[in-house]
């Protein structure tokens, strides 16, 4: 018997196994330049804040994570001094995500690892092989956000109509 490990088929599993690479490669990086205490769950806050900041429903809608998983991530990053929250001056009740000097030093450590790690993908497979890949889950992606944008919202909770008066003294016929 052999310590190898078996060839994988499942499509759901390479890709979560591959991106696990990706990641430790990413938190190695990160850990390095001192940034010690982000987790995994953090990326989905680096990854979707611009400049001009965004609010924590929006954030959920492009992560495509539970709200209650973003507010979560945005709060411990905001307690470590990664983000801030500012009134949304187009929403009274509304507060915007911003990255702070520290977060925004983030991602360049994460981009350049990220392009490292591409390099070396590139290097074991064929560049070749590589922009193929890309570009297949470049298109495959595109798609499954064409389906997702299409889907119909759910129906409204049906409005409240008046009961009908029936009874001995109604003619239901007129």
């Amino acid at each position: 018997m052999t310590d190898r490990p078996q060839p994988h088929s499942s499509l759901g599993l390479l890709l979560r196994l591959v991106h696990q690479h990706w990641s430790q490669a990413v938190d190695t990086a990160l850990e390095e330049a001192g940034f010690t205490n982000i987790r995994p769950p953090h990326a989905n806050v680096f990854t979707f804040v611009p400049p001009e900041g965004i609010q924590v429903s929006e954030l959920t809608k492009l992560a495509q994570v539970r709200k209650q998983t973003m507010a979560q991530a945005v709060a411990e990053l905001e307690a470590l001094g990664y983000v801030e929250r500012r009134p949304d001056p187009n929403d009274r009740r509304g507060k915007l995500v911003f990255l702070t000097e520290r977060g925004a030093a983030v991602r360049p450590t994460a981009m350049a690892t990220g392009r490292n790690v591409e390099a070396h993908w590139a290097e074991l497979t064929s560049p070749e092989d590589l922009d193929t890949l890309k570009r297949l889950l470049s298109r495959l992606l595109t798609q499954l956000q064409a389906e997702y944008d299409a889907e119909p919202a759910p129906p409204a909770a049906p409005e409240a109509t008046p009961a009908t008066k029936t009874g001995p003294d109604t003619d239901p016929e007129s």
